[in-house]
């Protein structure tokens, strides 16, 4: 008598990325810029792409020019759908 065993469903690691906070005028979201390096497929040359994200960042300590990591979660808005998980880099306030 043997039982089918049931396979064990992987466990998703959630995205991480790394950027620098680019506005923080909103009340608990941030805006971060992510730049990745791509080679072009045709040309060959090493292009620069960027896109910026939304995240919930429910401490006042992240504040613009700050490099934080964000990470991948449910929608928390129509635009929202990060979260700041720490801070990287602090940038010095003049």
């Amino acid at each position: 008598m043997s039982t089918p065993q049931q396979a064990a469903a992987p466990v998703k690691k959630p995205r991480t990325l790394i950027g620098q906070v680019v506005s923080d005028k909103m009340q608990k979201t941030v805006t971060v810029l992510v730049e990745r390096r791509v080679k072009h497929a045709t040309i060959g040359k090493i292009m620069t792409r960027s896109k910026k994200y939304h995240a919930h960042s429910e401490t006042p300590e992240v504040a613009e020019g700050d490099w934080v990591e964000i990470v991948e979660t449910r929608p928390l808005s129509k635009t929202k759908a990060w979260r700041v998980t720490r801070l990287v880099k602090k940038t010095k306030s003049v």
